[in-house]
């Protein structure tokens, strides 16, 4: 290891962990499981704490070198407590990699299919959510397109947000819609 190894590693990395704490408190909105039909079940919970982050990392993404340092923290954090909810639930240290392996390339997959479903109309955000978030259940219509305007707003109010805001955690995700 030289001298500028060193110094990198010695270079302050941000504190993502309130953001991240604002992402799962936000992807744990009861509305999103008893209004929305979200599954309350770990890839539920998963795929909602994973959509709220492609939010914020989306937008981390546009604003420059900090924000992706920003961005590259909050994946750390949010893959540092995935393993450590998987250890809780009883899954052996042997087998933790392989699921974190696993579920981020599940992460990137969602991301992946966000970003191109952005681009074209509501019916390819539907699919992509029936495909990742709504897999274990049969949402209404009117959840899913309420889902599909919810996250749409969501990424247009995220662009209003600044890397001081996110990083002080100084903005507000939309509530949930109160479907009836």
């Amino acid at each position: 290891m030289n001298i500028f190894t060193n110094l990198r590693l010695l270079r302050k990395r941000p504190n993502a962990t309130p953001l991240y704490t604002e992402i799962v408190r936000q992807a744990r909105q009861p509305d999103f499981y008893n209004k929305l039909g979200v599954p309350d079940t770990y890839n539920g919970r998963f795929d909602l704490i994973a959509l709220h982050a492609f939010i914020i990392m989306r937008r981390l993404k546009t604003i420059g070198k900090n924000g992706e340092t920003l961005s590259q923290a909050l994946f750390d954090c949010m893959f540092i407590d995935i393993d450590k909810n998987l250890r809780e639930m009883g899954v052996g240290d042997l087998s933790v990699g392989k699921k974190i392996k696993n579920l981020a390339a599940a992460y990137y997959g969602r991301v992946k299919a966000y970003e191109d479903a952005l681009l074209e109309t509501d019916e390819f955000l539907e699919a992509a959510f029936k495909r990742n978030i709504y897999l274990d259940s049969r949402p209404s219509s009117k959840q899913l397109n309420t889902f599909v305007n919810y996250f749409r707003e969501q990424i247009k109010e995220s662009e209003s947000w600044s890397l001081d805001k996110i990083s002080e955690v100084d903005f507000v995700f939309i509530p949930p819609p109160n479907i009836k």
